[in-house]
């Protein structure tokens, strides 16, 4: 089971990806991966062609989603696999969730354009592939083309993280919510990339246990996120609090990502994947 090449966890152009949902599909299964999730953020709009295509492939293709959740003073992320993109409960949570996404844009804007980077938001708007979803990566592309970073990566760290001149707060989800809706449109809820949040080792067994309480199911063990101790570290938490290991990449485009599709490194052989309840 674990020998199968599952990416849980990507993105297209209905969210912050470069690639359209055809085109993702089509690029996972030249790189040999058995089974997909598409996930983008907040976001279900790409999953019908998505689904085609993979069908035209033979590709084993699991419907998804990546909910944006405000935990104690900062942004997590909780995917949701094998959902209902039908189910009205969850449509009317993500149409929530992305309305205030335009007002976080202006103010992202308004916060360059007093540091001296003008046109921000045009300039993102310029890399949106969905109208109605505008993210940081948008303006972290448009901030590459000005010359004000080398990469997505460095204008992260340099302005849109936290502190950081460009960064704005924003409210999202919480977690009750995230998780209610995803196992509502009988989805498996899965903590992504639990490495990049700047938590403390109380504060994540708090994040864990209260996912749990809630019925999260899984985390994401191996991704695109982790170097090998952040996977033997994410184990050893998947194993503490009796969740199912996920594997993803996490990818945005082929410029955007540390790995390609189906790239990710293995699981631990003792954990169970998620994937045993998708397949």
């Amino acid at each position: 089971m674990n020998a199968v090449n599952a990416d849980l966890h990507c993105h297209s152009t209905a969210s912050d990806g470069t690639l359209a949902p055809a085109a993702v599909v089509r690029r996972a299964h030249a790189n040999g991966v058995d089974l997909l999730a598409l996930t983008d953020h907040d976001e279900l709009l790409g999953l019908p062609e998505a689904a085609a295509t993979a069908a035209e492939l033979g590709l084993r293709f699991v419907p998804g989603v990546e909910v944006s959740v405000s935990w104690l003073d900062q942004t997590v992320h909780i995917v949701g696999l094998g959902v209902d993109p039908s189910n009205a409960a969850l449509i009317a949570g993500l149409d929530r969730v992305r309305s205030g996404r335009d007002g976080r844009a202006a103010k992202i804007a308004a916060e360059l354009d007093r540091i001296g980077i003008h046109g921000a938001l045009e300039g993102a708007l310029r890399y949106v592939g969905n109208p109605a979803l505008i993210s940081r990566a948008h303006f972290a592309r448009f901030l590459v083309e000005a010359g004000c970073a080398k990469n997505v990566h460095d204008v992260f760290l340099h302005y849109l993280a936290r502190g950081k001149p460009g960064y704005v707060d924003h409210v999202w989800a919480t977690l009750e919510d995230a998780v209610g809706w995803i196992k509502g449109a009988g989805g498996l809820a899965v903590i992504a990339h639990p490495g990049r949040y700047r938590l403390s080792h109380v504060e994540m067994d708090i994040l864990f246990d209260k996912f749990r309480e809630l019925g999260g199911d899984a985390v994401e063990v191996a991704c695109g996120a982790h170097d090998g101790g952040q996977v033997l570290a994410f184990a050893r938490m998947a194993r503490k609090f009796g969740l199912m290991a996920s594997r993803a990449s996490d990818f945005h485009g082929p410029e955007d990502s540390p790995i390609d599709l189906g790239r990710a490194p293995p699981l631990p052989p003792d954990l169970t994947p998620v994937w045993s309840r998708l397949i």
